[in-house]
């Protein structure tokens, strides 16, 4: 079974509170008040394990995903088929993920208190918290174009998860322009000024972080890692770029 049948089916075990969880009892077919007062409210999950995390993550891509669909004012009947080509969504299971697309973009909340929770979830783990903010900007620029209103709302939730701007900046970057960037030692995250030595060492450092089985380990499922492997040939990309301009070969 795909990360969207579990979700959408409610696997046993899974426990998940606070608003992530009541929505998730919805797409499951259960009332939303039967599972605010079943789950715990503090937005923990209580399994902890790998699949926990992944569905916690898949929640937070399809709620803060569906937040994001509003932002720019155009509400359009294709946004599902949008959100549906960047995460190959199976067709057998794309109308229940539908269902809970235009839930959570319904829900009367904000984008904050699912933002606040999956910060909590991952609160030790940068690099799944950096993914989950790649996965929003491809639905941002599944139309093709990147929106004033859709980048502030991206700022808000890279704030909530504890990054500064410049740290947003460089994720803009990286995710956005990718390959493309002026400036490879932004996508890098390192100075202009260090040492070939020590730019060789980071970008390894890079690498070794941010490589897709060891996301997966730490909570990225399966179904995401073409976003992974996109972010791995952008670091490619811009230690090429960076070793051209130094005359390294």
């Amino acid at each position: 079974m795909s990360i969207w049948g579990k979700v959408i089916g409610g696997v046993a075990g899974f426990a998940l509170g606070g608003p992530l969880g009541a929505l998730m009892g919805v797409g499951a077919g259960h009332a939303m008040d039967r599972m605010r007062e079943t789950m715990p409210n503090d937005g923990t999950v209580t399994g902890g394990g790998s699949q926990d995390k992944q569905m916690a993550f898949t929640m937070a891509v399809i709620v803060l995903g569906a937040k994001l669909a509003k932002v720019d004012g155009r509400v359009t009947s294709d946004e599902v088929a949008a959100f549906r080509k960047v995460f190959s969504i199976p067709q057998a299971e794309a109308s229940e993920v539908g269902r809970l697309f235009n839930e959570a973009k319904q829900d009367s909340q904000g984008f904050e208190p699912y933002a606040r929770q999956i910060a909590q979830i991952f609160s030790n783990n940068r690099n799944m918290l950096e993914e989950l903010l790649g996965a929003l900007f491809h639905i941002a620029m599944a139309d093709g174009e990147y929106h004033p209103a859709e980048k502030e709302y991206l700022s808000k939730v890279a704030i909530i998860f504890g990054f500064s701007m410049s740290d947003f900046q460089r994720l803009e970057d990286t995710f956005v322009k990718g390959v493309d960037a002026e400036d490879p030692y932004e996508i890098l995250d390192i100075g202009k000024d260090v040492s070939d030595a020590d730019l060789k060492s980071h970008y390894r450092k890079l690498i070794r972080e941010n490589h897709p089985d060891k996301l997966m380990a730490q909570g990225l499922p399966q179904e995401f890692i073409d976003l992974a492997n996109e972010r791995m040939a952008t670091f490619n990309a811009a230690y090429d770029k960076a070793c051209k301009l130094r005359g390294i070969k």
